[in-house]
């Protein structure tokens, strides 16, 4: 593969190959934030399901995580990216097809909403390794924090937009009918990542390699470095209770707050401000508090606004897009920080294992979340879920503070791999 080009500061988007990405990005990303919206109300007001069902199906659209988080970076690093990358779209793109068509049928159920989330929770496993693992081949690794910064502005302005534009489809042609635009955003994601053009040599693994020990040496490099397990469990902590949030907001915006489904998306895209903030100014924020101290700091200021989810209600939901921009604000600042760190830390011929055991570890508590919000919704009310989601967000710190992070202010920039050490350079 050709070398890594240089890349002058203010000069990420004269790159045609990372223009390309970052617009399969926007395309990606803008038809799955209409689904955020538009997928439980097909469960809640199309198929009537009880709350408990509605967490079931956030819990099916993250099972993946589980399933197949693990072998899936060891694949992954024995194959080129890009290719990869267009087939998990593909997939995606037909599976979210089948729901519209279905529901026009009139044969919509629950069971194939289930089948539709399992199905395209593996392709975006496969997707988002693969993705975090391919950046590093386009940018040098100074450019890193700017390249992640750019993707995730993009996904930012993607949740601005896309649940407002989510909740005007469903209330205007239906629930089933508005999955529609998160396939379609899915085959233009497609047809931008085959744009690209930049060779990519199929990696080529160890001599007597097996899947078994690549997936052991990734879970060896990530449980033997410090730093990396207790970014691992802190981000594990805040997904739990994120997931605890997913599968119970539609019900109580809907059924508690009263909101119509317009009503439901503007208010999620006035949420998704703070994530839009954060994006664009995280890398000023690694660079004047320090890397390692903006992980910390980040998840301690923005938690404690999470208790006003539960002090929400009808005629106060701004409370509740209060709570989630300032929250999401610092949960975007966060993971620009530790994965730039980790794709800087990581070898390159690790970085698909490494993703995915990070991945299986901290987003593996995805569907437990979602099962507990669900169940927890369902025997005592969507408000009695949000109350253990608010205490849950003060906690997340905690590991951050008992960690040698607390004591940092900036992240090392190498490793030795053969004893997870790290080595603190510049």
């Amino acid at each position: 593969m050709s070398p890594l080009p240089r890349v002058a500061a203010g000069g990420l988007f004269r790159m045609r190959e990372f223009r390309f990405l970052l617009a399969g990005a926007a395309a990606g990303q803008a038809g799955a934030q209409v689904t955020l919206v538009a997928l439980p109300l097909v469960a809640v007001l199309e198929l009537d399901a009880p709350a408990f069902q509605v967490g079931l199906l956030t819990a099916a659209e993250t099972a993946a995580f589980l399933l197949v988080g693990l072998p899936a970076g060891a694949w992954i690093d024995r194959m080129r990216k890009l290719p990869l990358l267009v087939r998990a779209d593909t997939v995606r793109a037909l599976a979210m097809a089948s729901v519209p068509l279905a529901g026009a049928a009139g044969v919509l159920t629950m069971a194939q909403l289930y089948a539709v989330a399992l199905v395209t929770g593996v392709a975006t496993v496969f997707f988002d390794v693969a993705h975090q693992s391919y950046l590093p081949q386009l940018l040098p690794r100074d450019r890193l924090v700017a390249g992640n910064g750019a993707l995730e502005a993009v996904r930012s302005t993607s949740q601005v937009a896309g649940p407002g534009i989510g909740g005007g489809l469903v209330q205007l042609v239906g629930a089933h009918l508005a999955i529609a635009a998160n396939a379609l955003g899915y085959a233009v994601s497609a047809l931008f990542l085959l744009g690209i053009r930049r060779p990519e040599s199929t990696p080529q693994p160890a001599p007597g390699a097996s899947l078994r020990a690549d997936i052991a040496e990734g879970l060896r490099f990530v449980l033997g470095q410090p730093l990396l397990r207790v970014i691992a469990v802190t981000t594990a902590l805040g997904n739990f209770f994120t997931a605890v949030l997913m599968a119970t907001q539609t019900v109580f915006l809907v059924r508690v707050a009263g909101l119509e489904p317009a009503a439901l998306g503007l208010m999620l895209s006035v949420s998704a401000v703070g994530g839009l903030a954060g994006a664009l100014c995280a890398g000023r924020l690694a660079g004047r508090f320090g890397q390692a101290r903006l992980i910390w700091l980040s998840a301690l200021v923005t938690g404690p606004f999470a208790l006003l989810w539960p002090l929400s209600g009808k005629g106060t939901t701004a409370l509740f897009a209060l709570a989630s921009g300032v929250v999401f604000f610092g949960s975007v600042v966060y993971n620009v920080a530790q994965v730039s760190f980790r794709q800087a830390l990581c070898p390159p011929r690790l970085l698909g294992r490494m993703n995915a055991t990070l991945r299986f570890l901290m987003w593996g508590t995805l569907p437990l979340g979602a099962l507990t919000g669900g169940a927890i919704a369902g025997a005592y009310g969507a408000r009695a879920a949000l109350w253990l989601c608010a205490a849950g967000f003060l906690l997340v710190p905690l590991p951050l503070l008992l960690s040698p992070l607390r004591r940092m202010r900036d992240l090392p920039s190498t490793v030795h791999e053969d004893r997870g050490e790290t080595v603190a350079t510049g």
